[in-house]
């Protein structure tokens, strides 16, 4: 049996979705091991005169707990 937790995480990126969503990996990745997967759950543009000026997800991170 293997226990996998999950953690939530908003990103911005002034880039790309894609981006926004690898920095979060990054950030999670600081303090958790053993990641399994990235799940987008939602999308969001921050938009001025009509450009899109900041990407923006929000990511559940899950990973496998050490010890079990």
């Amino acid at each position: 049996m293997a226990v996998v937790k999950s953690i939530e995480l908003l990103a911005q990126s002034e880039k790309s979705w894609e981006d926004a969503a690898q920095k979060a990996l990054d950030a999670a990745a600081k303090s958790v091991k053993n990641i399994q997967n990235i799940y987008i759950r939602d999308f969001k543009a921050d938009v001025e005169n009509n450009k899109i000026t900041a990407y923006r997800v929000d990511a559940k991170v899950s990973f496998l707990v050490d010890g079990t």
